[in-house]
């Protein structure tokens, strides 16, 4: 595999501001809008079953997060998710809390049917959505990345997709390559709706790229380069959720070449 070069990625962004649409969760909105505007591209919240599907249509890319469920919402997230199949634009589940409920399950398992071109998710979603016993407190993790690794191969190969594990130290996988990524800091995770938000910044790089796999790993390498950045101004989680959403903006390609941190495992 060539090296992955995010600074172009982040470039591409920044020129093409692609339109994402985002059938997230009530929490995650704000959050998730400001990061998207932060990183250059231009967020949308359509949510109402009687019109996402026909929204879709007209973005760059689609992210359904699965949160803050509802029998409408589900409606919607399917519709939206065949027509985003069906118009070619690429889009990325995020299966918060999958394995908390009977309910969730099944709306996971019927939206993993659908096959996302990108699935991202702590280590205990993607094992849970994977049909694994796993941890899991909520929306929280209690399994490190590296345990998820299989269950995030199978789901790659199940969807013939990518799958981005997150933590502190962040898999992304298409079931044959497999990109770790260190950075960040251990403020993002007191800071809600980080990992919602970051949701909508890899539909953002996906958005027209050639290599969904390698646009995955740029968006989680900017990600983790603001994350540190923020890091060493901020005094706790609020100063740190300011510094983020600047970091990000201010993010160029000489700073991410300096702090990205990928190690590449091209093993089948």
């Amino acid at each position: 595999m060539h090296s992955i070069d995010p600074a172009a990625h982040l470039a591409r962004v920044r020129e093409t501001s692609p339109l994402i649409h985002n059938i997230t969760n009530h929490v995650a909105m704000n959050s998730m809008a400001n990061v998207l505007l932060a990183i250059g591209a231009s967020p949308a919240m359509v949510h109402a079953r009687e019109e996402a599907a026909e929204f879709t249509a007209l973005a760059g890319a689609l992210t359904i997060n699965i949160g803050t469920l509802s029998p409408h919402w589900v409606d919607a997230m399917e519709a939206s998710a065949v027509a985003a199949s069906e118009t070619g634009r690429p889009w990325v589940l995020d299966p918060v809390a999958v394995g908390a409920t009977r309910y969730r399950r099944e709306t996971g398992a019927r939206l993993l049917a659908l096959s996302p071109d990108v699935i991202r998710g702590n280590a205990s979603e993607i094992i849970a959505l994977a049909g694994q016993a796993g941890g899991g407190r909520g929306v929280d993790s209690t399994d490190p990345a590296e345990a998820a690794l299989e269950a995030a191969r199978r789901l790659a190969h199940q969807t013939a997709g990518v799958v981005a594990v997150t933590g502190e130290v962040d898999l992304v996988t298409d079931g044959r390559r497999v990109v770790r990524l260190r950075g960040g800091h251990p403020l993002m995770p007191r800071v809600t709706t980080l990992g919602c938000a970051l949701t909508g910044v890899v539909a953002a790089f996906v958005a027209g790229a050639d290599d969904p796999f390698e646009a995955t790993v740029a968006a989680l390498a900017c990600y983790a380069a603001a994350g540190e950045l923020a890091g060493e101004v901020a005094h706790g989680p609020g100063s740190f959720a300011v510094a983020f959403l600047d970091a990000l903006f201010h993010l160029d390609g000489e700073t991410l070449a300096a702090r990205a941190r990928l190690e590449v495992d091209d093993a089948p």
